[in-house]
């Protein structure tokens, strides 16, 4: 396996597919998927046969994919194997492992050849930084994690990457950072903005938001400190979702991935993913947990994918009532919006669903004392409007950066109900 030529080839295919125009794009994609459905997807032992449609395929989820990860690859790699492998060094012979960061608590996992790995660099060099790559590149990753997919862009000569584990605390790699002088910063919004409040000195070209929900929040802070547009990279387990184009407009990664949207209420939607340049680990009508709001017009861009106007959160923290009427959902962005539109002056906070009939807004002691008064009513409001009486309790206690799990600002605690 040449892996500059199918970092190469990825590169070239992601930029070529970027100029068509959506009823050419759509052609193309559904030949490539048609090719998926016929050649790749019977190799895994879940599925054995071509279905005439992809809609003739069951809905896979995470819970599915972990009960039988031996199915859902071709090698047959049980999910014991993985996690065995992952402890060492990440490896299966020639194969990666990764895992997800496990934001609810429930891990998932992934396994990819070689190949696949430098097709992934190709298409997000070809995405988020195609007007650099030729100049060379400082990249500077900032994640819970390593893994695997990485390693492909340390090969380059045209690219230097550096990865700082973010559990490990800033204080620990703060002076390594600074000295390595990144040109592109990938990283999530948290730890962006705590590198505004810290004054890091830092001067990248390009500065990504990635492994966690971007709030409305975050942005003028992170921009102002950067004197950058902030760009983000979605991308999970299941593969890379989106990157902002020039524009500012985050695209589906259409190129790579087919997308079947599930109604969610308050105008969003969750994904349902075909990843069809996929072809170790079959991912094919699978359902996340995010919930998405997508734009309706094109982007001046003139790319052929689609849009998401916001990346809102994640269906485990929808808050969830009991009513005499019937059950009551309240989406993070609605909740959110509460907060942050009750005073300017607020710009951080959580709101926790502790019981069925229990919420926590948490606010910093530094905030005044009208606009966390603001706050609390504009949540009790927002609430009796949808016909529930939970109660809303303020508490005033400090918010510090927490490096070992995602940020969320709007969290249900509740158990979910299967």
């Amino acid at each position: 396996m040449n892996a500059l030529a199918e970092a190469v080839g990825s590169f070239a295919l992601t930029r070529w597919v970027s100029r068509k125009s959506r009823g050419d794009f759509e052609r193309w994609q559904a030949a490539a998927l048609r090719r998926f459905l016929d050649r790749d997807l019977p190799r895994a032992p879940f599925y054995r046969h071509a279905p005439a449609r992809l809609t003739d395929l069951p809905i896979a989820d995470k819970a599915l994919l972990m009960a039988r990860f031996e199915d859902f690859n071709v090698h047959g790699i049980t999910a014991a194997e993985a996690w065995a492998a992952l402890a060492r060094d990440g490896r299966v012979d020639s194969l990666t492992v990764g895992a997800s960061t496990g934001t609810s608590g429930n891990r998932g996992l992934f396994v990819i050849s070689e190949a696949e790995k430098y097709r992934w660099l190709g298409a997000i060099l070809a995405k988020a930084a195609p007007d650099l790559l030729w100049r060379g590149m400082r990249v500077a990753v900032i994640l819970p994690q390593n893994t695997g997919l990485y390693e492909g862009a340390r090969r380059s000569r045209l690219i230097k990457l550096a990865f700082f584990d973010l559990t490990l605390g800033p204080e620990g790699w703060r002076e390594t950072l600074e000295t390595f002088d990144p040109t592109v910063v990938i990283a999530p919004p948290k730890m962006l903005r705590h590198f505004a409040a810290e004054g890091f000195r830092l001067a990248p070209k390009r500065i990504f938001s990635a492994a966690e929900t971007l709030d409305p929040v975050d942005r003028p802070v992170i921009e102002a400190f950067f004197r950058l547009r902030l760009e983000q990279i979605y991308m999970a387990t299941e593969g890379l979702l989106a990157v902002t184009c020039r524009q500012g407009s985050l695209h589906l990664a259409e190129d790579s991935v087919f997308f079947e949207f599930e109604p969610a209420g308050e105008g969003l939607v969750t994904p349902l993913v075909t990843a069809f340049r996929r072809k170790t680990q079959i991912m094919a009508r699978y359902r996340m947990n995010d919930l998405l709001r997508l734009s309706g017009q094109p982007c001046k861009c003139g790319s052929p994918l689609r849009r998401v106007e916001e990346v809102v959160g994640r269906m485990d923290d929808v808050f969830r009532f009991l009513s005499k009427s019937g059950p009551i959902l309240v989406t993070p962005d609605v909740l959110r919006n509460a907060v942050l539109k009750a005073d300017r002056r607020i710009d951080d906070f959580r709101l926790v669903q502790t019981a069925p009939d229990a919420i926590e807004l948490r606010l910093p002691p530094s905030l005044a004392y009208d606009a966390a008064a603001a706050a609390l009513q504009a949540v009790r409001s927002l609430l009796e409007g949808r016909g529930t009486t939970a109660t809303v309790t303020l508490v005033r206690a400090p918010l510090p950066l927490e490096t070992s799990r995602k940020l969320r600002r709007v969290e249900c605690r509740l158990e979910r109900v299967p």
